[in-house]
């Protein structure tokens, strides 16, 4: 029997395909997972059948039995439970199964969702920003929940403790994930004292993490490099064009990558030429769009953008459509590097490029920062090592070199 084949038999969950498929092409699905989504259903069906389930017995557990006795049965490329979880969230749409009751969250969980709220009412961290601390909260209670018994992680926390996990951390990481180690537990730590579970303030206490700012140049890759990249991708496709919009925003204005994924459709001011730019801390910025970029942009949006109701102006590939992640971008960069043939850098060596690049053709360092969208003038000091014409003029003879 083929894929859908079986919609014109018998089973308990036949009288929901046709309505099942309709759904997947509304979402926008491309044939071949629409097969893949009916083919799980049509599995399930007959398996249902054999165990006589009706179809509002199905359930997240009934099903990963079947995956259970489908791998046990030696059967090849068996489905996930994220495939299934797509017919599940249909046929719970449609009242076909009844909700499941929800389970009482621990301690823990109820004192992550307040941490959560927190970073995003009180401190106005970025959505990124705050899955990232959250992450880190929740291996680091859970790690200490599981050798002392604790039922949250917090508890008897002390400051010896804190630096010994620094000191294990600066042992096993680069400084820069270090550096961000320790931000990540001063921040919980600072939580956890506001809220009371603390006696201490641990946070403000901790040590920073040993560093030398200043002592390496700040590398990109050079504008043939960039140029390469951009033109590596194949505007003939639907992929190509968006990865060309997404890495244009990267390489001729210097957004950082998750200011690509939180550009909205309307932060774009096509008549004035201008392009709102949601940084850091929640800024909100106005950059000049130029013609290339713009053009790019314009290019995805009127032809390769699925239809929804999303804000965000890059979307993904696969149905349904939804924004693009963060974490998505940096990969969209490597694979463009790999076709150019250049050494694969991230999105952010790409800002290092475009500043390098203003400061070539004469301009300022104060210009750098306005592009990059610096607070901080001593972060766009570093690219002052890179005139080094401009340091010959300055720069003293090493005394052991005088005759």
């Amino acid at each position: 029997m083929g894929t859908t084949g079986w919609m014109a038999g018998e089973g308990p969950l036949v009288e929901f395909a046709a309505g099942f498929e309709q759904e997947l092409l509304a979402r926008g699905h491309k044939p071949g997972a629409i097969a893949k989504h009916l083919g799980l259903m049509g599995q399930l069906n007959r398996w249902m059948t054999s165990t006589d389930l009706a179809a509002g017995d199905l359930r997240a557990a009934v099903v990963e039995q079947f995956l259970v006795e489908a791998r046990a049965s030696g059967r090849r490329r068996v489905p996930t439970m994220a495939t299934a979880a797509t017919l599940l969230s249909y046929l719970a749409d449609w009242r076909v199964t009844s909700a499941v009751e929800p389970v009482a969250p621990t301690a823990r969980e109820v004192l992550l969702a307040g941490y959560r709220h927190y970073l995003l009412d009180e401190r106005g961290l970025t959505p990124c920003t705050v899955l990232r601390y959250e992450r880190f909260a929740k291996r680091f209670l859970s790690q200490r929940s599981s050798p002392l018994g604790d039922e949250v992680g917090d508890e008897g926390l002390t400051g010896g403790e804190v630096n010994a996990f620094l000191l294990a951390a600066g042992a096993r990481l680069v400084v820069g994930s270090a550096k961000r180690e320790a931000a990540d537990l001063r921040a919980l730590l600072r939580f956890l004292y506001l809220r009371g579970r603390i006696d201490a303030d641990l946070g403000s206490a901790m040590p920073p993490v040993a560093a030398w700012r200043g002592t390496r140049l700040p590398d990109g890759p050079s504008v043939a490099e960039v140029d390469a990249v951009l033109a590596s991708c194949d505007r003939s496709t639907v992929s190509g064009r968006r990865d060309y919009a997404v890495l244009s925003l990267l390489a001729r204005l210097g957004l950082r990558s998750g200011e690509v994924a939180a550009l909205q459709l309307g932060d774009i001011d096509w008549r004035r030429g201008e392009l709102v730019v949601r940084g850091k801390a929640r800024s909100l910025d106005r950059l000049p769009l130029p013609t290339s970029v713009g053009a790019a942009v314009a290019e995805y949006l009127r032809h390769d953008r699925p239809r929804c109701t999303c804000p965000q102006a890059i979307l993904t590939l696969y149905a349904p459509p939804r924004p693009i992640h963060p974490s998505t971008i940096p990969k969209i960069v490597y694979r463009a590097c790999r076709r150019a043939g250049v050494t694969p850098v991230g999105g952010h060596r790409l800002r290092h490029g475009l500043a390098t690049e203003i400061l070539r053709q004469g301009g300022s360092l104060i210009e750098i920062a306005q592009v990059l969208r610096h607070t901080d003038l001593g972060t766009t000091s570093d690219y002052a090592k890179i005139d080094r014409t401009a340091l010959r003029a300055v720069v003293q003879p090493w005394p052991a070199a005088r005759s």
